[in-house]
């Protein structure tokens, strides 16, 4: 089941660490997120080492659709209801200027990066779009509202950003990974204070960077409570349509399009980890409708962590860790996300003040609708009886039919069809 972007490409590889050693970050996750962050570290002198457990960017960034944007569905709007005028100026910010980092990186790199314009469309609710657009307006951003897209059914519009992009994520890492102080198959099994303990050795440092997805340390930051996990689906397809752009349903249970080179990538089936969906049973039955002449070329699913109030968690892991960071919570716009958590991360590990890291932060109120339905689904699982139980809190696993997995719906982890662990919070089998 490997994703378009793993067929034909060879990361770097790196050395397994070996005994004890001190650095100033410790960064543990190699995803795009900690990859970015030990470069942008890097560009400043600061000294660090990032640790993997297996390979780099083998999980959730190597199985996105790799989108670059800082249109992240219907957003501003809500940002605008809940979180006032300035935090969602900052947010859009923040993500407009990731964008401008990747365009100027991505000048040197060659990851077949492309400029699209991006596409947020509803096939029923015309009224969502108009507000979204008014709500632009007010944070002073330009958008266009389109009455007939290049998609095979019909809709009652688009709101519509510019000047997009869309690149290969592992073309991408492989050219800013290659001289990074990076171990891979380097398993953090524990944390003890600011010392982290691997089967082989004992990694010290002054600070800690957390960017394994989901956090897994539990007992700071309530991340239990604040993030619940998400699964969506994704066809490659040949000779299927050229949609001339990127698109997203502004709906959860929609379809989200784009090309790569001769692909039609096409995404949807999406539910919650551990909760029934259409997976990618439900893309085959849209693909022989609207693509009938079209050949499935490899297939994918992917996970994400969603936040309480679309605003992912970025900054100090908890208020009371000061020398202890994590980035999580980025409710399917990653690749911006990622670019955001670098650049503040780096402020943050040397001290610099960032402007946006209020809107970002962690510690800030947990009230929102969300968070009970994420308790509730916490408390139905840990009393639901089954033998098979998830490691990380001890609820109930479910078993996905679709891949073969035992699946968390209280946090999300994943174990194949012996309890090894494929996803995490849970940090063993």
């Amino acid at each position: 089941m490997k994703s378009i972007w793993q067929k034909g490409i060879k990361l770097p590889e790196f050395p397994q660490l070996k005994g004890n050693v001190n650095t100033d970050v410790l960064i543990i996750g190699g995803g795009i997120v900690g990859i970015l962050t030990a470069y942008f570290l890097k560009q400043n002198g600061i000294d660090c080492i990032l640790v993997e457990k297996g390979s780099i960017c083998q999980g959730t960034t190597s199985h996105t659709t790799a989108k670059i944007t800082y249109q992240h569905g219907l957003v501003y709007h809500k940002l605008l209801k809940s979180s006032g005028l300035e935090t969602t100026q900052k947010y859009f910010t923040a993500n407009y200027l990731a964008f401008e980092t990747y365009k100027e990186l991505c000048k040197n790199i060659n990851c077949d990066y492309e400029i699209k314009d991006n596409y947020v469309y509803s096939v029923s609710d015309r009224e969502k779009l108009e507000t979204e657009i008014y709500a632009l307006e007010k944070i002073g951003y330009k958008a266009e509202l389109c009455e007939n897209i290049t998609l095979p059914f019909s809709t009652v519009g688009a709101v519509k950003f510019s000047s997009q992009a869309q690149f290969h994520p592992l073309k991408f890492i492989a050219a800013i990974a290659e001289e990074l102080p990076i171990y891979e198959n380097t398993f953090v099994k524990e944390m003890c204070g600011n010392t982290a303990i691997t089967d082989f050795g004992h990694i010290t440092a002054k600070t800690v960077v957390v960017t394994t997805h989901f956090p897994f340390i539990n007992k700071h930051g309530s991340y239990f409570l604040k993030l619940y996990q998400h699964r969506s689906y994704v066809l490659a397809l040949e000779n299927a349509q050229n949609v001339c752009g990127m698109y997203v349903d502004e709906s959860k249970t929609g379809y989200s399009f784009r090309n790569f080179k001769n692909y039609l990538l096409l995404g949807g089936g999406a539910h919650r980890t551990g909760k029934k969906g259409g997976n990618w049973s439900e893309l085959r039955q849209f693909a022989s409708v609207h693509y009938p002449n079209a050949q499935e070329y490899c297939y994918w699913a992917a996970q994400d962590c969603m936040s309480l109030d679309d605003i992912p968690y970025i900054g100090q892991y908890s208020s009371k860790t000061l020398q202890l960071f994590t980035a999580t919570g980025f409710n399917k716009w990653g690749m911006t996300g990622a670019m955001v958590s670098a650049q503040l991360l780096c402020d943050m590990v040397q001290g610099k003040e960032n402007d946006f890291a209020d809107v970002f932060s962690p510690s800030r109120s947990i009230l929102r609708p969300q968070l009970f339905v994420n308790s509730f689904e916490a408390v139905t699982n840990l009393l639901t009886f089954t033998r098979k139980r998830c490691p990380h809190l001890g609820c109930a696993l479910k078993w996905n039919k679709a891949e073969h997995s035992w699946d968390c719906a209280c946090h999300g982890s994943r174990f194949d069809e012996n309890g090894k662990v494929l996803d995490n919070p849970a940090n063993g089998n």
